[in-house]
């Protein structure tokens, strides 16, 4: 079907069906004339500018959300290097699980809602896809909590400590509840956001940060829990913002596109699940190969181990500024590619990358100026302060390409291309970086030689997908997003 025929769809988007905050949210995106068209700078910077404030939102809830788990490290972390090793290590094990199908299987829904959804007459399409969402993320999740419960060997089998690898798997058990619940508020975020409402998400954060914190230190110190406190008060944290996310949807604002409970949402599964996968291997195989530095670290020691997880669990933090633009970019592309203005689209995601380079810029510049006393913030042992600000230049030098690995990996989601991202991360760290890092930390260079692997890997990433997203064909890409959308609607 050409979509240019199509009976069902408009190629602007309407009050329901626009991807892109409304003005209660953000101003309202950039119209350029004629005349803008010619003046190439004023363009940009509009496009520069929508962009901050429409990613500012989403990156304030992705902070606030890692937060949780930075919080309960850094209570549990003060009673020993080793439970600070303990927490870490676990949490970023969950992170390269459960979270991420959580955050990269979602990006489903980024595709699907910002190309698809953007062109159709039916509000309720997308109540459908949150409801696909709830099934088949639940289903990817069945054999991650089956890992979790029998983590203990396959950490042994991965060369770990054997009182990191038992307190780990104790840890991760007790959080198998909770790490569904995490998932399910992400799916939540990603109903609201393509409806244009952005900031619920941090509203809820904004209770459950602080009750998080609480509940931590209750089980962690008052009830004597110790380290399997944390991801209990984690698990009821989780599930309390979730339940809040449905009812801000249910009483305030978002349940115009939830049309009730449907058994079209069982139809085109396979679609759904393909591009759900996707998204986890190209999100995934950035954040395995920092796990697999973890494991590395591990062996070179508890010190070592410890200034990693003081490492890992900031540029977790960190980590949420490219992500935040990332998700605000595949919006925006998704939304212009779905109005067939190609140009905009392009000009949307290389702006983007612009903008994530500067923000980059700015967190080198942070983590230089605090390097000699960063690691006090989660301990106060001097080798651990003394070789985090030994390494700390070097995860400082990687926050530029970082950036543009964030950016340029919300245009190829918003265009559908998680599969090229995917490519392009298994190419950069497995093909050579990844064990050149593992090589020169075993050689002499210690955990340095890690981050020194990490930081060739993501400059590799960054400018390979910013080629990729700069030489895409973006007519293209505006037919391919409309196939997607008559695929959808010949199976439902």
């Amino acid at each position: 079907m050409s979509p240019s025929v199509s009976p069902r769809r408009s190629s602007e988007p309407t009050e329901y069906t626009s991807l892109l905050p409304k003005p209660a949210d953000i101003d309202d995106p950039p119209e350029f004339n004629e005349e803008d068209e010619h003046d190439t700078g004023k363009a940009i910077l509009a496009e520069f500018w929508w962009l901050i404030k429409a990613s500012v939102p989403v990156i304030l809830a992705y902070t606030l959300q890692n937060s949780l788990q930075t919080v309960a490290v850094l209570i549990v972390g003060r009673i020993s290097p080793e439970h600070l090793a303990t927490s870490a290590f676990s949490l970023m094990f969950a992170m390269i699980t459960a979270w991420m199908i959580a955050l990269g299987g979602t990006t489903a829904v980024d595709t699907l809602a910002s190309s698809s959804f953007t062109g159709s007459a039916n509000k309720y399409d997308l109540g459908i896809l949150l409801q696909r969402g709830f099934f088949v993320l639940g289903l990817f999740y069945v054999p991650v909590a089956i890992l979790w419960a029998c983590a203990e060997p396959v950490f042994l089998f991965l060369g770990q400590d054997p009182q990191l690898s038992r307190d780990s798997a104790r840890f991760l058990t007790c959080l198998i509840p909770g790490g569904l619940g995490y998932i399910y508020f992400e799916l939540m975020k990603k109903y609201l956001q393509a409806q244009g409402i952005m900031r619920p998400g941090t509203y809820v954060l904004l209770l459950t940060s602080p009750l998080n914190a609480a509940l931590t230190y209750l089980f962690v110190y008052t009830l004597d829990l110790s380290l399997l406190g944390a991801p209990l008060a984690l698990g009821i944290s989780y599930w309390t913002s979730f339940l809040l996310l449905v009812l801000y949807t249910r009483f305030i604002a978002g349940s115009a596109c939830w049309g009730g409970w449907s058994r079209e949402s069982l139809s085109n599964l396979p679609t759904f699940a393909r591009l759900a996968l996707l998204g986890v291997i190209h999100v995934g195989t950035e954040w395995w190969a920092f796990e697999i530095v973890a494991l590395a670290a591990g062996r070179l020691g508890t010190i070592p181990l410890a200034a990693q997880s003081v490492i890992m669990t900031a540029d977790q933090v960190l980590n949420t500024i490219p992500f935040g633009l990332g998700v605000a970019t595949s919006a925006r592309v998704g939304n212009l590619l779905g109005a067939r203005d190609a140009r905009g689209a392009a000009r949307a995601a290389n702006t983007a990358a612009l903008l994530s380079m500067l923000a980059g810029g700015i967190v080198l510049a942070a983590l230089m100026g605090t390097r000699n006393h960063f690691a006090k913030i989660f301990n106060d042992d001097a080798r651990v302060v003394a070789l985090t600000a030994d390494v700390l230049p070097f995860v400082a030098l990687f926050q530029i390409a970082d950036g543009l690995n964030g950016s340029c990996g919300g245009s190829l989601r918003g265009m559908g291309r998680q599969h090229v991202g995917a490519l392009v991360n298994l190419v950069s760290y497995y093909g050579g970086a990844l064990p050149l890092g593992i090589w020169m930390a075993f050689h002499g260079w210690g955990l340095k030689g890690l981050w020194v692997g990490q930081c060739i890997a993501l400059y590799l990433v960054g400018a390979l997908e910013w080629v990729i997203v700069a030489r895409s064909d973006w007519g293209r890409e505006v037919d391919k997003a409309f196939l997607r959308m008559d695929e959808e609607e010949r199976v439902e």
